[in-house]
């Protein structure tokens, strides 16, 4: 499992996007989350932790949890 923070949220399109402590980013969608983070109450610069998947187009954080 990886750990990171929430660089920047799109809100009104479900998504956002975590920089890893490896450096790279990670997009994530409201559905990857895990039920201890509530998607409408994030602000960005939140600590988690995620597993990586593969996606069509690229990297994609997913069961993004409360670090």
């Amino acid at each position: 499992m990886a750990t990171g923070t929430i660089k920047k949220l799109v809100s009104d399109r479900g998504f956002g996007f975590i920089t890893g402590e490896d450096g790279k980013d990670y997009f994530f969608h409201r559905d990857g989350l895990d039920s201890s983070l509530d998607f409408d109450r994030l602000s960005g610069g939140e600590k988690v932790s995620f597993d990586i998947e593969s996606s069509p187009r690229g990297p994609r954080a997913v069961k993004v949890a409360a670090a």
